[in-house]
C-alpha cells in the first residue's frame, strides 16, 4: 500500500487546524483536542460547553461536503481494513486517550505549543507506537 505525498495539502489542513486551535484558545479558552470535544459533547455539565462542541462536532463531519463544494469533488477515502478491525482500532485508541489523559490532537497541536511536559512525553509515544505499528502490519503481517 503506497502513501501519497501531499505537501500542499497537508500544510493546508495544518494550517487550518492551527489556526482554529489558537481561536478556540483565544475565544473560549479551551484545548482543541477531538477526544475531550466529544467526551464533553457526550458528557455536557452545561448548555454553554454543547454549543459550541456541538457546532466543532457538526463542522467535522461536514467538512468533506464544504470541501466538495469548492473542489467539485469528495475527498478520496480508502481504508483497506474491515469494520471490525476499525471498530477494534476504536476500542484501543479510544483506551489510549483514556490512559494518556488526551488524544493526539490535542497532545500535538495544543500540550507541545504549550510546552506541557505530559505532551512531550505523549507525542513521542504516540508516534513511535504508529512507526511499530505500520511496520508491523506492513512488513510482519504483511497486509
Amino acid at each position: 500500500m503506497e502513501t501519497l505525498f501531499t505537501p500542499f495539502a497537508s500544510f493546508g489542513g495544518g494550517l487550518l487546524i492551527g489556526i482554529g486551535a489558537v481561536l478556540l484558545m483565544l475565544g473560549l479558552g479551551r484545548i482543541l483536542g477531538a477526544t475531550g470535544i466529544m467526551s464533553g459533547l457526550v458528557f455536557a455539565e452545561n448548555r454553554d460547553e454543547f454549543a459550541w462542541r456541538a457546532a466543532m462536532v457538526v463542522g467535522m463531519i461536514l467538512a468533506p461536503s464544504l470541501i466538495f463544494l469548492v473542489t467539485g469533488t469528495m475527498p478520496e477515502l480508502s481504508v483497506p481494513v474491515s469494520p471490525a478491525m476499525i471498530v477494534i482500532g476504536g476500542v484501543i485508541v479510544g483506551f489510549g486517550a483514556s490512559l494518556g489523559s488526551g488524544c493526539t490532537s490535542g497532545h500535538g497541536v495544543c500540550g507541545l505549543s504549550r510546552l506541557s511536559v505530559r505532551s512531550m512525553v505523549a507525542v513521542p509515544t504516540f508516534m513511535l507506537t504508529a512507526a511499530i505499528t505500520v511496520y508491523l502490519i506492513r512488513h510482519i503481517f504483511g497486509a
